[in-house]
């Protein structure tokens, strides 16, 4: 029997799922302050696998077959001209004097860029197929549902826990400790601070709940524990960011779910925030005073204020910026990754920016429309929630200083493109089989 050249390249395509969880681990369970001492900033472990994993892409991509990797791609595309947006913001922020204390924070932040465009890029083109992408969305949603239990851990016992993992050849960038709110503790997993731990939670929500209501081949206990350890901690995490990433992927995840997942999701919300209400209630009313005290509070007021300061720059260099990195938090912390790269790679980079988010969002609800399995329709919602979620959160803090949030952001965005490069590929062999 001939086998069709679409069934072919899926078969020997490399497959780079072991890689990608290793990325996973090393993103997740090693705390984001630990780095390799010399390289400060630029030497996250995470970071330096992503940075080898655009130069494993490459390697592949030179090897291979051009229908595998010519074919255009939407996410593809999207990222490239992100690329050219920041490269001539950082031409054009080299070519003109600059605070020589701006030069190395630049070139950090484009290796930041690269690392998570390898991640991106592997995930991608180099999942073979749809059985391994579900592999790979299960090991996500398991690490999630750790970390998310390290969370839980660290609210119940008011220690941060991660500040006795000692590692030779890495340091700690910042000093260890447990932030407060209101008098209760706010849980930062291994995530440098807590809004970016709540952001991390309110992206993996989708994922982990699609896990659950999907791979229905794993035992109900099993494939429900990731999502039940993320659903716990969410609340306990007392972030404006958190809760807002929550609600936003709940409500893409209806839209997609049968009545039946709508009618258990609003009931098992109802029945957490009654028992909230009745257990803590003191807790809960701390909560509702983050949305009912917001204009008195001093880190919305701080957000506010930066406004007319970001303008000023803005207005100097309108359409590509002063260059990516170059704004240093002695200047001022906006809060407001949106607002930085105003200022940073201009309106023309941060639409392209911005326009990454919302190709994936459209190509995953377009991929959603042409599958037929309830599974991997699901999957196509979920990731476009999750995406959703994520982007939404980046007014909420200068996301690109973390390095968690946007390799979990990156590595989604190539998960949505293994599902529609399998979706189509899937597609073209059965119309070669007619």
């Amino acid at each position: 029997m001939v086998i069709p050249a679409v069934q072919r390249r899926t078969v020997s395509a490399p497959d780079a799922v072991g890689w990608l969880t290793i990325y996973i681990i090393l993103l997740f369970f090693l705390p984001s302050r630990l780095v390799v001492g010399p390289l400060a900033s630029a030497g996250a472990p995470s970071m330096l696998f992503g940075l080898a994993s655009l130069v494993l892409w490459a390697l592949l991509a030179l090897g291979a077959p051009r229908g595998i990797v010519g074919e255009p791609q939407p996410l593809r595309i999207a990222l490239g001209v992100l690329w050219l947006c920041v490269g001539a913001s950082y031409v054009m922020a080299m070519s003109r004097p600059m605070s020589s204390d701006e030069i190395s924070p630049a070139d950090v932040a484009l290796l930041g860029l690269a690392s998570w465009t390898g991640t991106m890029l592997l995930t991608h083109d180099r999942i073979p197929d749809r059985r391994r992408l579900d592999t790979l969305v299960w090991r996500f949603a398991v690490c999630g549902g750790f970390v998310a239990v390290l969370g839980l851990i660290q609210v119940a016992t008011r220690q941060v826990w991660v500040d006795q993992i000692a590692i030779p050849g890495l340091s700690s960038s910042t000093a260890y400790g447990l932030v407060e709110r209101g008098g209760y503790p706010r849980p930062s997993g291994t995530a440098i601070h807590p809004i970016e731990f709540g952001v991390i939670l309110a992206i993996l929500l989708p994922i982990a709940l699609h896990v659950g209501f999907h791979h229905t081949h794993r035992h109900v206990l099993v494939r429900w524990l990731p999502a039940a350890a993320i659903g716990l901690i969410i609340p306990l995490t007392s972030s404006r960011s958190a809760y807002l990433g929550a609600v936003i992927a709940l409500v893409v995840c209806m839209i997609g779910w049968a009545r039946a997942q709508r009618l258990l999701m609003l009931g098992v919300g109802a029945i957490g925030i009654l028992a909230m209400v009745v257990v803590a209630p003191n807790f809960v009313n701390s909560v509702a005073g983050l949305f009912t005290g917001a204009a008195e509070d001093p880190s919305i007021t701080s957000r506010t204020d930066s406004f007319a300061l970001a303008m000023e720059f803005i207005t100097q260099n309108p359409l590509f910026g002063r260059g990516l990195g170059t704004f240093l938090p002695k200047y001022r912390i906006f809060d407001n990754q949106y607002l930085l790269l105003l200022v940073t790679i201009g309106v023309i980079g941060t639409v392209a920016f911005i326009a990454l988010g919302l190709t994936t969002v459209v190509t995953m609800l377009r991929t959603r429309r042409r599958l037929r399995d309830d599974a991997s329709r699901d999957l196509a919602m979920s990731i476009a929630a999750a995406v959703t979620a994520g982007f939404s959160c980046l007014f909420m803090f200068d996301a690109f200083s973390f390095p968690q949030t946007m390799g979990t952001l990156f590595l989604l965005i190539g998960m949505g493109g293994a599902l529609r490069r399998s979706q189509r590929s899937q597609s073209e062999l059965a119309a070669l089989l007619q």
